[in-house]
């Protein structure tokens, strides 16, 4: 995997660039749909192809090593010629999974033992066997085993908790080393800054990540139930330290003007299941604000989802049947709103990226930011 930084805001620490893969290039800044179990919830390939314009995709190693399988996914040829994605995949270390599964794990230096939320099976993760099974998926990028920190975690728990991400990385790492890739294309491995919301702990964590070398690194446990500010103090933070000349990535967020002070401070890649959740619970996303696509205002309201037309749905459907679709529980609603909030989430990091290019990014920032928090 390379990158290459094309331009960088004067005023921020705003950066554009291009990943490269063996399944294509990646311009950043970036938003990944999330495709938690080899799907993008009611979004089908062609539609993520050609109408939101993904330019990258995500698996969930955790969903997808319960179902369908590892013997299936190998047999398919990977993830790819399991669900016909041609582009850039990325799978995340699981660890967010497992975090979830509070009640119903076991964390030591050795792995996490879980039982599946599925049928309340045992199984096993160590640090070698989530580099086993993503080489097993195939995805273009792969992320090192970690515990996900609570946000209001204190000081003791997360220190233990860095200490123990720590220790998998190392393996990680070593087991990573070790292999080789299945499906005859490279694999590139990032390593997951943790810390919690402590200034040293997350200063540490990015050191020994930065010492390793790797071809980018992750921002993991934020967004996790720590205030905003702080969430944006640690990103400073650990943009601070890793280096300039990699990819950075901020998982599961977030909101638009998550995403707009985030890149702002240096991220460069971002993945949240947000627009599609949303979406398909009525809420559409829109450079003026938030949509409750199920409110009674827009029953009789005839004009388009959204002048500025993101996608093909926001001129083909107006609020009035859209509003009626999620109304009437009928299917399209979530399809038509899952594919306007991914295209609007995709267009905001195209023009986020040309504002960048262009020497506007703080101005435009400034001028936006405020409406996107804003409910219509």
């Amino acid at each position: 995997m390379e990158y290459k930084i094309e331009a960088t805001d004067k005023a921020t620490n705003a950066r554009a660039g291009t990943i490269t893969t063996d399944h294509g290039n990646i311009q950043t800044p970036v938003f990944m749909p999330v495709g938690t179990q080899a799907t993008v919830k009611a979004v089908h390939l062609t539609e993520l192809r050609d109408e939101v314009k993904a330019q990258i995709i995500l698996g969930n190693t955790y969903h997808l090593y319960l179902r369908p399988g590892l013997d299936v996914l190998a047999k398919a040829g990977g993830l790819h010629q399991f669900n016909g994605w041609q582009g850039p995949t990325l799978t995340d270390s699981g660890g967010f999974q497992v975090f979830s599964l509070a009640a119903n794990r076991k964390l030591t230096r050795e792995g996490a033992e879980f039982r599946s939320h599925i049928d309340g099976s045992k199984h096993f993760f160590s640090p070698e066997k989530i580099v086993d099974i993503q080489r097993v998926i195939g995805a273009d990028i792969i992320m090192a085993f970690d515990e996900c920190c609570p946000g209001d975690a204190d000081y003791e728990y997360a220190r233990k908790s860095l200490e123990l991400t720590e220790i998998w990385l190392d393996r990680c790492l070593g087991r990573f080393a070790e292999t080789e890739p299945h499906y005859g294309y490279r694999q590139a491995l990032f390593p997951i800054v943790q810390g919690g919301v402590y200034t040293d702990l997350r200063r540490r964590a990015s050191e020994k990540i930065a010492a390793t070398g790797a071809e980018g690194y992750a921002i993991g446990g934020l967004a996790v139930g720590e205030p905003t500010e702080t969430m944006y103090e640690m990103i400073e933070v650990v943009n601070g330290i890793l280096p300039a000349a990699k990819p950075r990535y901020l998982m599961g967020v977030g909101t638009p003007s998550n995403l707009l002070e985030a890149i702002e401070r240096g991220v460069d890649m971002f993945d949240c299941i947000m627009p599609t959740r949303n979406g398909r619970n009525g809420q559409l996303f829109t450079v003026n604000g938030t949509v409750n696509m199920r409110n009674r205002k827009w029953a009789d309201d005839f004009s388009p989802l959204d002048e500025h037309a993101y996608s093909f749905v926001d001129t083909a459907y107006t609020k009035a049947y859209l509003h009626h679709l999620f109304k009437a529980e009928e299917i399209l609603a979530l399809q038509i709103a899952s594919i306007h909030n991914l295209s609007f989430y995709l267009w905001l990091m195209k023009e986020a990226r040309h504002r960048i290019i262009t020497g506007e990014f703080a101005a435009w920032k400034r001028s936006i930011i405020n409406d996107l928090t804003k409910r219509v």
